[in-house]
């Protein structure tokens, strides 16, 4: 699933349980990480991230938690558009504080690529 259909879809659902339950199975879309490509753990994050990079430059990740896979997930299709704070705001998942500032450290991580 690209980024622009994760948003539509995330976009089209109000209830904040639902958002929720679609983050999730949005996670169980996670790539697996292919052998030989490089992880860096995301410091900041309240579980354990871990975003990766193949030899030609296509980005995969990890979390112990399954909706911090969601997040994962829809954080690395934001890179291929527009990853900004702001712009994953938008979709009002009603995160905790610490989900929050994990999303914003992987964010930045992802800027800087």
């Amino acid at each position: 699933m690209n980024y622009t259909d994760i948003k539509s879809l995330l976009q089209s659902i109000t209830d904040p349980v639902m958002k929720l339950e679609t983050l999730l199975d949005i996670g169980k879309e996670l790539p697996r990480i292919p052998a030989g490509a490089k992880g860096v753990e995301i410091k900041g994050c309240a579980s354990r991230v871990e975003i990766y990079k193949d030899a030609n430059g296509r980005l995969y990740g990890t979390a112990d938690s399954a909706i911090v896979r969601g997040i994962v997930t829809l954080l690395l299709a934001m890179k291929s558009e527009n990853i900004d704070l702001d712009e994953f705001n938008t979709f009002n998942l009603n995160l905790g504080a610490g989900r929050l500032n994990g999303a914003a450290a992987v964010i930045e991580y992802l800027k800087a690529l």
